[in-house]
């Protein structure tokens, strides 16, 4: 699959600040999901669950990179948390 990264600025110290990915549909009703960056998946996760939010896919491993986990919220929308590899981080 190809997926495409991109960073749009980065902060006074050079570290990027806004960014994101984009890939091809995998199926014709394949929506967007917006993906929020977090210190810990696994505690926003409950956090999520706490205010209603229900899990679609459970913390799943990117290997080399991080980890995110898909939600929808209270009204049915669809959002994902990230959870960048500290590792991953020293290499860039």
């Amino acid at each position: 699959m190809e997926y495409w990264m991109f960073v749009t600025t980065t902060d006074d110290k050079g570290v990027p600040t806004t960014g994101g990915g984009i890939m091809q549909r995998q199926q014709p009703q394949q929506s967007i999901t917006n993906y929020i960056g977090v210190d810990s998946v696994t505690e926003y996760s409950n956090k999520v669950e706490s205010l209603g939010g229900k899990v679609k896919v459970q913390k799943t491993e990117v290997p080399g990179h991080g980890w995110f986990a898909i939600y929808t919220d209270s009204e049915n929308n669809t959002f994902a948390l990230w959870e960048r590899n500290p590792e991953e981080q020293r290499h860039q």
